[in-house]
């Protein structure tokens, strides 16, 4: 289970009473949670005015972490296409795997330092998230074109021989080259019916040159033949080839076009090779900032809307919940059973399904206490 409920709740005589009344609701006698307590530092307050403009930033500067969160994880996924399993373990914040990072979060205090007002931290944040983005775009971009060419040449060099490139199957010697009056034309037949073609492809025009068809490549429907004539014989050659249900390729061997597309196929694939292992550091290093700006989030949505609820001076103990999957609803009435008391309004938003103006939270989300989710479940596996 990788859900998180972040919540807070007023100090009472001390915070550790607060924290000690959670366990005893919670871990006790029912093993609802899984529970830490999550460390805030002393963030500089500021006005109220700015507070409550700070909150609706914040909801929204949250989403936005949370959507490049999630999307340099799936383009991890998307580029360790053959070993999902690894995308996990390298899916890491801090170089350790993310429930433990959640529930032992520090501060990040060079990166976010404190003494900032709250403002500028929450757009440090903002600016670095977004270049995250931006690079992403741009790499992700770079390599899916690069994917995309090679698959396309690779996809030419497979399928059924009708339609597949016939560069890498026949060779020089399978051909009559510069002769002014001859060509070598090559042929698909299907298998069953190879006996045809040998007793009739000699006669299916004039001027077919005998014994001249040699069988030069099969797959599993089909076998390419090739058949000398003469060059003003191709059109008639071709017509009756069709009527006969034998499926004439345009193919003029030329060596310097073959090489071309084998020297883009390898050049293609050398550059994937060589753009892979960066691009996968890369996603590894910026998916850890990205995770971790998204807890700092978090932090300062709890922080802000405690201060708010609870008020002046800051008391409060916020708290990292792992809901026992089986005891959430359970797990919800506890809460609301111990922290009622708070917010007598909070029982009727509950169970009101009408929408409160100038309450920016759909109403299954509203409770007594300072409450976000945290579902760190960041991959969508197809």
């Amino acid at each position: 289970m990788t859900e998180f409920w972040l919540i807070s709740a007023p100090g009472e005589k001390t915070c550790q009473q607060t924290w000690d009344k959670l366990m005893v609701a919670t871990t006790r006698n029912n093993n609802l949670s899984t529970n830490n307590k999550f460390n805030i530092p002393d963030l500089k307050v500021g006005t109220l005015d700015v507070l409550v403009g700070l909150s609706d930033e914040l909801a929204k500067l949250d989403a936005f972490v949370e959507s490049v969160v999630k999307k340099v994880a799936q383009y991890m996924a998307d580029v360790l296409e053959d070993s999902r399993d690894k995308v996990q373990e390298n899916l890491l914040a801090n170089g350790v795997d993310l429930v433990t990072y959640i529930t032992r979060f520090q501060w990040d205090m060079a990166k976010y330092p404190i003494k900032q007002s709250l403002k500028n931290i929450s757009e440090i944040i903002s600016k670095q998230v977004t270049q995250i983005d931006n690079d992403l775009k741009a790499r992700a971009s770079a390599y899916n074109n690069l994917k995309g060419n090679l698959q396309n040449l690779e996809r030419k060099n497979a399928g059924s021989l009708l339609t597949r490139s016939l560069a890498d199957i026949v060779k020089k010697e399978d051909f009559v080259l510069d002769s002014e009056y001859l060509i070598t034309m090559l042929v698909v037949v299907p298998k069953t019916s190879y006996t045809d073609w040998q007793k009739t492809y000699e006669t299916l025009s004039e001027m077919v040159v005998p014994r001249s068809t040699n069988l030069l490549f099969e797959d599993q429907e089909s076998g390419l033949f090739s058949v000398t004539l003469f060059r003003k014989a191709i059109d008639d050659f071709k017509h009756k080839a069709r009527e006969n249900k034998f499926t004439v390729r345009d193919f003029q061997y030329n060596e310097e076009e073959m090489k071309a597309d084998k020297e883009e196929m390898t050049r293609l694939s050398t550059d994937k090779k060589k753009q892979f292992g960066p691009l996968v550091r890369w996603l590894k290093v910026n998916f850890s900032e990205a995770f971790i700006a998204w807890i700092h989030i978090k932090a300062l949505r709890v922080f802000v809307e405690s201060v708010l609820r609870y008020g002046l001076p800051v008391n409060f103990q916020a708290m990292l919940l792992q809901p026992n999957k089986k005891n959430m609803k359970k797990l919800r009435e506890v809460l609301y059973d111990l922290y009622k008391h708070l917010d007598s309004s909070a029982a009727a938003i509950i169970d009101a399904s009408m929408d409160i103006p100038g309450l920016n939270l759909s109403q299954q989300e509203y409770y007594p206490y300072v409450y976000y989710k945290i579902d760190c479940n960041l991959l969508d596996f197809k």
